[in-house]
């Protein structure tokens, strides 16, 4: 904890004089991330550092398997995180980042590593999802090769639980919201991202176009807009 305190102080005495102009600006005018991260509470994995971000880059939520459960009327830390980036601060990306040796995902598919730990059991349901994915579609995957494909499928799942939450919704359907499912390897140090038209996780490169899960496309299912409704 000491070495954790030294770092408070050299955040005082260094970082903080040295960027005094953008905190200023912070404090005063208030935030405008650029983006909603949904990734996991894991240690080694740091989404400001990973994006290279600067303060007010970014408003984030992390949690144990990077999970977002699905809307429901009773309130929850995530939900109340997705509902305000989207309604208050205007987030036009919201991503949904897991990663390699996911410590959520072992417990996932291996769940007599939860013994004694009912409140993580009862957590890892809303990733039930992707367990079933897991058996039925890599049923001869094992150890650490099952676990990076649950990981994986989670970051889907989880996707398509942001999609019922009503501000994401019509968010997505006014073509202002654009989803995002990435996945960090941290052994590669490497950044993989679903392409929502193939299904697939692919390596971001930088001569190449970014996946994207669901991309902010203004889009109706009925075959007349509201204002011809009206007339």
């Amino acid at each position: 904890m000491n070495e954790l305190i030294g770092r408070v102080f050299s955040f005082e005495k260094q970082v903080f004089p040295n960027q005094q102009a953008l905190y200023s600006q912070l404090a005063t005018h208030g935030q405008s991330p650029k983006a909603l991260m949904i990734s996991c509470a894991d240690s080694r994995v740091v989404p400001e550092h990973i994006m290279q971000a600067q303060p007010g880059d970014l408003f984030v939520c992390r949690n144990a398997g990077n999970i977002v459960p699905p809307f429901a009327t009773m309130n929850g830390g995530v939900s109340s995180t997705v509902e305000y980036a989207v309604a208050a601060l205007k987030v036009r990306d919201i991503i949904v980042c897991g990663h390699s040796d996911c410590g959520a995902m072992k417990a996932l598919v291996s769940p007599e590593l939860m013994e004694g730990m009912p409140n993580v059991a009862a957590w890892l349901r809303h990733s039930h999802a992707a367990k079933c994915v897991l058996d039925a579609s890599y049923p001869t995957l094992e150890n650490g090769a099952a676990v990076r494909a649950a990981s994986l499928e989670n970051v889907v799942v989880q996707i398509a639980h942001l999609r019922t939450h009503p501000s994401v919704a019509a968010g997505i359907a006014r073509g202002e919201i654009a989803l995002h499912g990435w996945f960090v390897d941290i052994h590669a140090g490497q950044m993989l991202a679903l392409n929502g038209d193939t299904g697939r996780f692919a390596a971001v490169r930088e001569d190449a176009p970014l996946p994207v899960a669901v991309r902010a496309t203004p889009r109706i299912a009925a075959d007349f807009s509201w204002a011809e409704a009206a007339e």
